[in-house]
This record gives structure tokens, sequence and C-alpha cells, in this order.
């Protein structure tokens, strides 16, 4: 690699690991009724440039990352590369920008959308896609263009970057980052042994009546309903969600304003994805909020956005290997710092109030393709009156 080369490389990476802290909570993403992700703004405290991966600051203080694979020992990346993104560009388009300013000879062009659009669109264009990568926020949509058989085998040096429960068994797709079903409850109204460790307990505390909150019309709730659907069957979840109403559940638009309800009192706790608990608290670090989990339930489904190769990929060395480059220890702590999910390479850890990955308790045997499976659960919200 030539001198010059090495140089816009160092320059790059710092500007884009001091960008990456400088957004901290100030450009926040969540998502909408579909799986569309959007940005949302909350409060931010101060946060400072960072020179060097493996030191440095997050919202929630000094930062020290020891452990991932830098792009610097990933294969280079050289070429034209056409991206499909069902992640939005507030979340990830700093990201796959840095990539194309690290490489002198690499250029994506990215296609922004729901991933569910994204999905029928490549069904639709069929081999005429111009797709060689798609980015999913979700792991169902990646299954479903697996089902599709659109995909193309990733080699072991990508999938072996993350565990194995957080890649496709068949090595057609990988996890990139990850997001935890999470309860958030007001810390001034609820002690955590307040809280239910089984989701089926909750329409019969009476504690949560007219005082818990959650998003119906919000993609990661419906991937919950979904879950709970595989795991304790139809009558079982209708039961749950009729005695969630009959409970005085209030309703919001996304989870992130489920979280600032609770933070602000105005109910005492919630149904939400991680994250927005610790977007809240980077930016009001003495806020009433906390985080509770189920153990081994719909509840706690440990859900991962990820990436795939194909089977339309022009280079499919090249499209791998930019897959690769999302399992980066940059990326990865990109996605702790920027989106506040959990980073899946062993060695990156998330940020904030959290427990690590090893700590949380999913349900075992759930396979995550199976959430793609939301007509039903729609249906379902709908006979009940919940949409």
């Amino acid at each position: 690699m030539q001198e010059r080369d090495r140089e816009l490389r160092g320059h790059s990476r710092r500007r884009f690991i001091a960008t990456t802290a400088a957004l901290g909570v100030g450009a926040l993403a969540g998502c909408t009724g579909g799986d569309e992700e959007t940005e949302t703004t909350t409060e931010s405290d101060s946060s400072e440039g960072v020179g060097q991966i493996g030191s440095g600051r997050s919202p929630f203080g000094d930062r020290d990352i020891t452990g991932g694979v830098s792009v610097s020992e990933m294969p280079d990346l050289s070429g034209e590369l056409t991206l499909y993104s069902g992640r939005g560009k507030a979340l990830v388009g700093e990201l796959i920008s840095f990539f194309e300013e690290y490489y002198d000879d690499f250029t994506i062009r990215p296609r922004y959308n729901s991933a569910t659009e994204l999905v029928n669109q490549i069904q639709t264009e069929g081999q005429n896609s111009p797709a060689d990568v798609f980015f999913s926020v979700n792991a169902g949509s990646l299954g479903a263009l697996k089902d599709a058989g659109r995909t193309q085998d990733l080699p072991s040096e990508v999938l072996d970057l993350v565990r194995d429960e957080f890649h496709d068994p068949d090595g057609q797709w990988t996890g990139t980052s990850g997001r935890a079903r999470t309860v958030p409850f007001n810390t001034d109204q609820f002690d955590e042994s307040g809280i239910p460790d089984d989701i089926m307990a909750f329409p019969d505390t009476e504690a949560f009546r007219d005082n818990i909150g959650w998003a119906p019309t919000y993609s990661s709730f419906q991937a919950f309903i979904t879950a709970m659907r595989v795991l304790e069957g139809e009558e079982a979840t209708r039961e749950w969600l009729q005695g969630m109403q009959d409970l005085g559940v209030t309703e919001y638009n996304d989870e992130f304003l489920v979280s600032q309800a609770v933070a602000d009192g105005e109910i005492g706790a919630g149904f939400a994805n991680h994250y927005y608990i610790q977007r809240i608290l980077a930016g009001r670090s003495n806020a009433p909020l906390s985080t509770a989990f189920t153990a081994g339930d719909a509840g706690s489904i440990f859900n991962v956005a990820g990436a795939l190769v194909l089977d339309t990929a022009e280079d499919s060395e090249l499209a791998s290997n930019f897959v690769r480059h999302l399992l980066s220890a940059e990326a990865q702590d990109y996605f702790a710092r920027t989106t506040f999910e959990y980073p899946l390479v062993s060695g990156v850890d998330p940020i904030g109030e959290l427990p690590g990955i090893d700590e949380l308790s999913p349900p075992e045997g759930l396979d995550l393709t199976q959430l793609s499976d939301l007509e039903g659960t729609v249906e379902l919200l709908r006979e009940v009156g919940v949409l």
C-alpha cells in the first residue's frame, strides 16, 4: 500500500471515530410502524473526539476497547458495490461513508428503504437486481431472502467473527449488531424486584393498572408478539393482549416515546428495545429510569440486524468482504456508540448500564427467522382491537 493511502486512511479513520463520538446521543434512531428506521433526537451531554480506537469517550464516559479485528487487518475493498440498506441513513450513513473514504478505489451505491420494501424490490427485480449486499434491521428479512433462494454462502472468515447463534446456521447471513427486548421502569415507582421476570405475568400485575405503555405499531413490538405466538401459542397470546388492554395499557407511537414517558413518570413501566433507555440516560443521567429483563420468554428475545450477499452480486468476494467490514472493530464500536446496540463481536462491549450478552436470558430454541411471520400477528392485533 502506498504511503499516501496510509495517510488518507489514518486521517479518515480519526475523523470517523471523532465524528462517531461526537454524534453521541445527538442523532439517535428508532423504528416506525414498519421496519423503517428514523431519526429521533434527544438532548446530549458533551462528547469528545477520539484519537484512536481502543481509547475514547462514550456518552457514558471513558471507553476502552481492545477486542475485535481492525479494518486495517481486513482485505482491502476495491470497486463498486450496490447496497440495499434497510437500516436508515441517519443510523448507518456515516459508517458507509467511512468505508468509502478509507479506500481510494471503493464506491458504495446505497439505496435506503424499509427492509420489507427492499425484500419485495429484490424479489420483483429478480436476476436483474443491481443489489450486491442487503443490510437489514432484522433477521426476519434476511431469512425471507434466504428462503427465496436469493443468497450466497458467506465465507467462514466472515461467519467466524460472531458466535454461532448470531449467524444463519447454513451460512447465508450474519448478524452485525443486536437488540434486546426489555422493560423500562421508573425507579421512583418501582424497585426491580417489583417487575415480573415472566412476560405472561404482566396482565395480572395490578401495580401496572393504567400505569404501563406499549407501541403496537412498532415493528419490534410486533416481532415480540410474533415470538409469543411461536412460544406460547395463538390463544395464550390473544389472552395476553386482551389482558393488557383490560389493565389499561397506554399506546404510544414508538418505543422511544414509551421510554420517555416512563422517565417522565407519566407511566411506571413499558415495553421497549434496550437502546431507547440508554439513549435517554445518555442525555439525562439523573432520569429515574432503569432496565428490567424477563427470562426465557418472548419478552426477552434478542434480535439482530445483519447482512447477506445476494445471488445477483457482481463481485461476490467484494460483497463478502464488505459484510466482513461490518464486523470490524471500528464498525462494532460505531454500533455501540451511535445506535446503542449490542456489538456482536467478542471484545467490543455495549455501552451504558447494560448486562453483557452472556448475562441475558433469551428463549431457547427460537429461530429468529420465524419472526418474519408478521402477517398473522397483525391480524391478531386487529382481531383483539389493539390495531
